[in-house]
């Protein structure tokens, strides 16, 4: 993908990555281009806001228990997985490092 495509993010993709972005598990470059989207447009940088909410709420009212370790691993897992798989992330683990591609997935009214 080259950094013109890379500079041109859609309000779609932002939304579809938020969890990763507040997760801080995407690339430093990535993180800063959703950055720059989340500080030009006030729906996305809205929906952020909310969902941020959304994180800080569950924090605060399930940080006194904790479930076992496998049982966390197990829902980080299946979060992951459901998040990148409705994105259409993909994420490669190389000996260079990992690398994340996005891609966005059109939807239609009817599903």
């Amino acid at each position: 993908m080259s950094r013109g495509e890379r500079e041109h993010t859609s309000c779609d993709d932002v939304l579809a990555e938020v969890w990763l972005f507040l997760d801080n598990e995407c690339d430093r470059e990535r993180r800063a281009i959703l950055q720059r989207h989340l500080d030009d447009c006030g729906s996305c940088l809205e929906h952020y806001g909310l969902e941020e909410h959304i994180k800080a709420l569950l924090h605060r009212k399930c940080s006194g228990e904790h479930a076992p370790k496998e049982l966390r691993d197990r829902l980080r897992a299946s979060i992951r997985e459901t998040v990148l798989r409705q994105a259409e992330v993909t994420v490669e683990h190389g000996p260079d490092g990992t690398s994340v591609e996005v891609r966005t997935r059109k939807t239609s009214s009817a599903e």
